[in-house]
C-alpha cells in the first residue's frame, strides 16, 4: 500500500514538472515572438496591444511630440487633439475589441496595419465592426504620422441604422458626421485639458 501510494505521488509529481515545463515552453515562445519583429513593427504591436487594453496613455506614449493623424470622421488633427482622442474613445468605450495584423513595411519608413474595431457605438447603442487600414511613418522609434483609412459610408450605416443607410453616402451628411464628432472631440478637450 505504501509503495503504490509513493509512485501515485512520483507520477503526479512528474505531471506537474512536465506540464510546468510546457508552460514556461508557450511562454517563451510567445515572448520570443517579438525577436522576429523590428523595432517599427514592435512599436506599431504596442499601440495596438494597448489600444486593446483601452490604455491610451500607452497609445499616446507611442507617438512623437508633433504627430499629425487623420480618418474619415474626425479628419485631421494635431498632436494634442489625437491624444485626446484616443482618451476620449477608450474612456468611452463599450464592448470594445480591437484587432490588428498584417503589419508591412512599405518603405521610406511607412508601414501599414490592418485592424478592425468593433464596439457599441455609444449615441446609438448600435454594434459596429469597423475594418480600416493604418498608414503609418516612424522615426527615431515613434509615428510621426498616422492616418486610418475607412468607408464612412459603410461606418455610418452600422452606426446610425436607417439613417446612415439612407444618407450615409451623401457628402453633406458626411460633413454632418465629422462636424458632430469634432465637436465632441473640442467638448472633451474643454473639460479635460
Amino acid at each position: 500500500m505504501l509503495i503504490h501510494d509513493e509512485e501515485r505521488r512520483r507520477r503526479v509529481k512528474i505531471f506537474f514538472i512536465t506540464l510546468k515545463l510546457e508552460v514556461l515552453n508557450l511562454t517563451n515562445l510567445t515572448n520570443n515572438y517579438n525577436l522576429f519583429m523590428n523595432e517599427n513593427e514592435q512599436l506599431i504591436t504596442r499601440f495596438y496591444s494597448a489600444f486593446k487594453r483601452c490604455d491610451s496613455a500607452a497609445m499616446n506614449d507611442c507617438y512623437s511630440n508633433d504627430v499629425l493623424f487623420s480618418d474619415p470622421v474626425f479628419g485631421m488633427l494635431d498632436s494634442n487633439q489625437v491624444r485626446k482622442m484616443w482618451e476620449m474613445l477608450c474612456k468611452n468605450a463599450k464592448s470594445l475589441d480591437i484587432q490588428f495584423s498584417n503589419i508591412q513595411d512599405i518603405g521610406d519608413d511607412y508601414y501599414t496595419c490592418d485592424w478592425t474595431a468593433t464596439y457599441i457605438y455609444s449615441k446609438t447603442g448600435r454594434k459596429v465592426i469597423n475594418n480600416i487600414k493604418a498608414y503609418m511613418r516612424l522615426s527615431e522609434g515613434k509615428i510621426i504620422e498616422h492616418s486610418d483609412g475607412f468607408s464612412l459610408y459603410k461606418w455610418s450605416r452600422q452606426a446610425l441604422g436607417p439613417v446612415g443607410w439612407l444618407l450615409g453616402w451623401n457628402g453633406f451628411f458626411q460633413r454632418k458626421i465629422r462636424k458632430m464628432a469634432q465637436g465632441s472631440l473640442n467638448a472633451y478637450i474643454g473639460k479635460n485639458p
